[in-house]
């Protein structure tokens, strides 16, 4: 009997959580992870993330996760729409 792997299509909690960290602390914001809503907008002003910051969010998931993020990539604004979106993303193109 075969079995369904639903975790391979559902979002990647265990991911989302090490990325709300890294954000936390690369940007030194002042709460802590769990506070980062998975559908919430990463980028605004509800966490006070503005254009440097995802720079820097990029360059760190780069590091972390091998995966090579550009400024100029016209799909910037879906993958770091929220939380969930950016550790989609992730997980389907990191090398690490």
């Amino acid at each position: 009997m075969e079995q369904q792997h639903s975790a391979d299509t559902g979002p990647d909690l265990a991911l989302e959580s090490e990325i709300a960290a890294l954000i936390v602390s690369a940007l030194n914001l002042d709460i802590t992870p769990a506070d980062i809503a998975p559908e919430a907008p990463l980028y605004g002003d509800e966490l006070g993330i503005d254009s440097i910051d995802i720079l820097e969010i990029a360059l760190v998931m780069s590091k972390q996760y091998g995966v090579q993020m550009k400024a100029d990539n016209e799909d910037n604004s879906t993958i770091f729409a929220s939380l969930r979106k950016l550790a989609a993303y992730i997980r389907e193109h990191r090398s690490k």
